[in-house]
């Protein structure tokens, strides 16, 4: 059963993705991948989101660019937390999806990530997740990738230190 599903607007989303789903992969988390447009097939994004919902999903990602209008179109079909993946394309360069992804009226919201902020989604994916008490055991594993997140700034200080000395 897919505790995430990740909704694409298109497969040029790709390399914004593909970082998302190694950090869900990591933490062994199921997901589910779909490519599907707010603006090209509005009533199949409506119905992946209904099928995942009735499958347990618990979480949905959401990367559009452009007007990016896909994670306000998934909100507006489920009361399960949204994370919005503004992507950076077009004249804009990711402004107009950040700003069309990030401003949902009351009531239906989107938890926003950086432009192309895909990591970052699979990490709030996760943490949202280990808020499930069936989940508990991500927070030890979230708090043990936080540690080694920080080792891994100290090593790479140290040895930016040594090379200066050289």
């Amino acid at each position: 059963m897919a505790q995430v599903t990740i909704i694409v607007g298109s497969p040029t989303d790709r390399p914004v993705i593909d970082p998302a789903l190694e950090i869900l992969r990591n933490f062994k988390i199921e997901f589910e991948l779909k490519v599907s447009s707010a603006h090209r097939d509005p009533e199949r994004t409506a119905s992946i989101v209904k099928e995942a919902e009735e499958k347990g999903t618990r979480v949905f990602i959401a990367a559009a660019g452009m007007a990016a209008h896909l994670a306000g179109l998934v909100a507006a079909h489920t009361t399960r937390p949204v994370i919005g993946i503004p992507v950076s394309s077009g004249p804009l360069k990711g402004q107009d999806s950040l700003l069309s992804t990030m401003m949902m009226p009351a009531g239906v919201p989107v938890a926003t990530v950086a432009v192309d902020g895909g990591k970052n989604a699979a990490w709030l994916a996760i943490e949202i997740l280990a808020l499930i008490p069936e989940f508990a055991h991500l927070q030890k594993e979230l708090a043990s990738e936080r540690i080694r997140m920080r080792e891994q700034l100290k090593d790479a200080e140290k040895k930016w230190v040594e090379e200066l000395k050289k």
